[in-house]
C-alpha cells in the first residue's frame, strides 16, 4: 500500500507532540517495517527543514531529514503537479500540492490528521487512525 504522509504526521514525530506522537510514530515504524510503502512530497522536506531548524537547530533538523530521506520515497513536484494544484479546487495550495504530487506516484491513499482540507480528493484520506486500523489486520 503506497501512502503519502502530510506535513502534519511527521511534524508529530520529529517535534514529539504529546497529543499525537504515539499514533504517528506507529505509523511511521509500519513504513520503517515496510508494512506500508511510505511517500513524503518533496515539499514537505523543505518545510520540515524550515520548521526543525527553527525549533531546533539547523544540525538537528539535517539529521532528521536524512532519516526522513532513508525511510521514506519522495513524490516529486514537477510542473504537472503544479498546474494540477493552481487549476483544482483546494483551498490551500500546499495541500493541493501534496495530493496531486500524491495521485502522479499512484498513491493508495493520504494519511492526515486535518482530513477536510482535502475534501476535494478522489482518493481515500485517511487519518492516522483509520490507516492504523487497516495496517493493525494486515
Amino acid at each position: 500500500m503506497k501512502v503519502l504522509f502530510d506535513t502534519n504526521i511527521i511534524l508529530d514525530v520529529l517535534l514529539n507532540r504529546a497529543e499525537f506522537v504515539d499514533l504517528s510514530a506507529r505509523l511511521v515504524s509500519a513504513v520503517e517495517n515496510k508494512a506500508i510503502e511510505g511517500f513524503l512530497c518533496a515539499t514537505t522536506i523543505t518545510t520540515l527543514d524550515y520548521l526543525l531548524t527553527k525549533a531546533k537547530n539547523r544540525e538537528k533538523a539535517r539529521i532528521e531529514i536524512g532519516k526522513l530521506l532513508s525511510l521514506f520515497q519522495i513524490a516529486s513536484v514537477t510542473t504537472v503537479v503544479l498546474e494540477l494544484a493552481v487549476h483544482s479546487d483546494f483551498k490551500d495550495f500546499e495541500d493541493a500540492v501534496q495530493y496531486y504530487a500524491g495521485e502522479c506516484i499512484a498513491m493508495d491513499g493520504l494519511v492526515t490528521r486535518n482530513p477536510k482540507d482535502f475534501k476535494q480528493a478522489l482518493l481515500p484520506i485517511y487519518t492516522p487512525q483509520e490507516l492504523w486500523g487497516i495496517i493493525d489486520l494486515q
